[in-house]
């Protein structure tokens, strides 16, 4: 499979449902996925599958990737402590698409217990459609990384 275009993606089990939604509506658009788990409704510790999804991005093998826990607060911490990651815990439209025109957000971050399926979907086709303005906005992203 070609991770140029691909999307990685990772639940802990309070968005285990809404994941697997998720990975339906992206390969029934065509996208790849690389689903790094969880698998079952078992309790699991979302810190696990934030570092497989933020780890693989932030080394560059995936261009972007989804997240999703009960709040998404959990998986937006995690996520961003990683180098390279700009994880945008969104739940309405216009957060998703500022997060890639001014943020260029590369991991998109949900709420399975916050979002119904319909928004959900919305706000991944938003954040999958919307391109990254560069200009004074990624002087800013490059100044993240410069603590």
């Amino acid at each position: 499979m070609s991770r140029e275009n691909a999307i990685i993606i990772g639940s802990d089990h309070a968005a285990l449902e809404l994941k697997e939604k998720i990975k339906k509506f992206l390969l029934d658009k065509g996208v790849s996925v690389e689903d790094a788990g969880t698998h079952s409704p078992a309790s699991v510790n979302y810190a696990d599958y934030a570092k497989k999804v933020a780890g693989a991005v932030s080394r560059g093998e995936f261009p972007r990737g989804i997240l999703l826990c009960g709040t998404g607060l959990g998986m937006s911490m995690a996520a961003n402590r990683f180098s390279n990651v700009r994880a945008a815990l969104c739940s309405d439209v216009f957060s998703v698409k500022m997060s890639r025109l001014h943020n260029d957000a590369n991991i998109l971050v949900l709420g399975g217990r916050i979002l119904g399926d319909i928004l959900a979907f919305e706000l991944v086709q938003t954040w999958l459609d919307t391109e990254f303005e560069g200009g004074r906005h990624l002087d800013r992203i490059e100044s993240l990384d410069r603590n």
